[in-house]
C-alpha cells in the first residue's frame, strides 16, 4: 500500500516524534490532532505554508471528536500518549489515555473503515532484558501503568485484526532522540537533558549506577521506518521493534554527551535509581530488517551533534533552558511530590 497521495491521520502529530512523521508525510495530505499537553505549535510551523496540513486541538477520550477527526481518512498513525514519566504520579489518567483512549479510536476507525491503523507502542512494553537482544517474542513484562497500557493498546489493535479483520500493525520504537524532544517536565529525556546541563556546565544526573543499557534511534530514522511499516502490507496483524540494536549504558552515553557538547566528559552526580525504571534494553531487529530492509542511518554521535546544534540554533537563553530541566521530573502520585524530590538538594538544577 503507496501512501504517497492519500489522506493520513496522525495523532499526537505536534509531539516529538508526531511531527517527524509529518514531515515524512510530505507527499499526502495530512490530519494532525493533538491536545498540546506535550505537543508543539512550533514543532509544526515549517509545515503550515506548504499546505496540505491540518491541525486540529482535540482530547481522543472525547467520543464526539472521533468522527470529524477519521473523516476521509485512508490511514492513521496513532501516537497520542502520555508518557512514561507521567504514569508514575498520574497512573489513572495514563491509562485512560493510551489504553482507553486507543480503544476507542480503534472502534472509531474501523467504524469509518479506515484502511491501515498503524498503533505506534513502546520498547516499555518488555520490561527488563530477560534475553538480549529483546525480539518481538521476547516475553512483556512491563514496570510502569505506561508500559502496560501501552501493552493494552497492542492487545486492542490486535484483538481489532484477529475479531474483525481490521488492518492494524504494532510498532515498538526503542529510545528515540534528536531535534524537538524534550528537557523539560516529566516528558524529558536523558539525551536533551544531559545537553542543556552540559550548556551549562553541570555535571550529569544519572539515577542508579550508570550501568543501565537502552537502545537509541534517531527520530528522523524512527519517522522513516514507521511509514514503511504502514505501507508493508505483509506487516498487517504483526509487530515490529525499530531500534538500532546497539546496547549503550548510561554512563557511556554521558561521557559522549558531554564530549560532543563541551569536548571532554564531567564526572556525573549519581542519585537512587528513578521508580520502573528498566535495567536492560536492546532491540532484536532482525524481522525489521527482513521485512523492511531496514537499517537506521544516522549513528548515535550524529544524532547528538544534531541535537545540540538544535537546541543552540533556537537562541533560548541557557540558562533558561537550564530553569526548565527538573533533575527529579516525576511525582510519586497526583499532586504528592516524591520522597526524592522533597529530600533532594538539586530538585531543580
Amino acid at each position: 500500500m503507496e501512501l504517497r497521495g492519500r489522506k493520513i491521520l496522525v495523532t499526537g502529530g505536534a509531539g516529538f516524534i508526531g511531527s517527524h512523521l509529518v514531515d515524512a508525510l510530505a507527499d499526502c495530505t495530512v490530519r494532525v490532532v493533538d491536545d498540546f499537553s506535550t505537543g508543539r505549535q512550533e514543532n509544526l510551523e515549517h509545515r503550515l505554508g506548504q499546505g496540505r496540513l491540518e491541525i486540529i486541538r482535540g482530547d481522543l477520550r472525547d467520543p464526539a471528536l472521533l468522527p470529524q477527526i477519521l473523516q476521509g481518512v485512508d490511514v492513521v498513525f496513532h501516537l497520542a500518549c502520555r508518557g512514561v514519566r507521567h504514569s508514575i504520579g498520574h497512573p489513572l489518567e495514563n491509562h485512560e489515555v493510551n489504553a482507553t483512549g486507543t480503544l476507542q479510536l480503534l472502534e472509531a476507525a474501523r467504524r469509518a473503515r479506515v484502511q491501515r491503523f498503524v498503533h505506534v507502542s513502546s520498547s516499555e512494553v518488555y520490561g527488563t532484558a530477560q534475553s538480549a537482544p529483546m525480539d518481538e517474542s521476547h516475553p512483556t513484562s512491563p514496570e510502569t501503568v505506561y508500559g502496560a497500557s501501552k501493552l493494552a493498546g497492542e492487545c486492542y489493535a490486535r484483538a481489532a485484526h484477529q475479531t474483525y479483520g481490521f488492518p492494524t500493525v504494532i510498532v515498538r520504537p526503542f529510545n528515540n532522540f534528536g531535534p524537538r524532544s524534550h528537557h523539560e517536565g516529566d516528558s524529558g529525556e536523558v539525551i536533551p537533558r544531559f545537553v542543556v546541563w552540559a550548556l551549562n556546565g553541570q555535571a550529569p544526573v544519572i539515577f542508579g549506577d550508570g550501568t543501565q543499557t537502552r537502545d537509541f534511534i534517531y527520530v528522523e530514522d524512527t519517522a522513516y521506518w514507521l511509514r514503511r511499516a504502514a505501507e508493508c502490507d505483509a506487516l498487517i496483524g504483526q509487530t515490529v521493534n525499530l531500534g538500532s540494536g546497539t546496547e549503550t549504558s548510561i554512563r557511556e552515553l554521558a561521557d559522549l554527551v558531554y564530549d560532543v557538547t563541551c569536548g571532554a566528559p564531567i564526572a556525573p552526580e549519581f542519585r537512587a535509581p528513578r521508580p520502573g525504571d528498566v535495567r536492560r534494553h536492546v532491540a532484536g531487529i532482525a524481522k525489521a530488517r527482513r521485512m523492511l530492509g531496514f537499517e537506521t542511518r544516522i549513528s548515535l554521535r550524529e544524532g547528538i551533534e544534531r541535537t545540540v546544534a538544535y537546541l543552540r540554533s533556537r537562541g533560548d537563553d541557557v540558562g533558561s533552558l537550564l530553569a526548565e530541566t527538573q533533575s527529579i521530573n516525576w511525582v510519586m502520585s497526583d499532586g504528592e511530590a516524591s520522597s526524592q524530590a522533597r529530600e533532594s538538594g538539586k530538585a531543580s538544577a
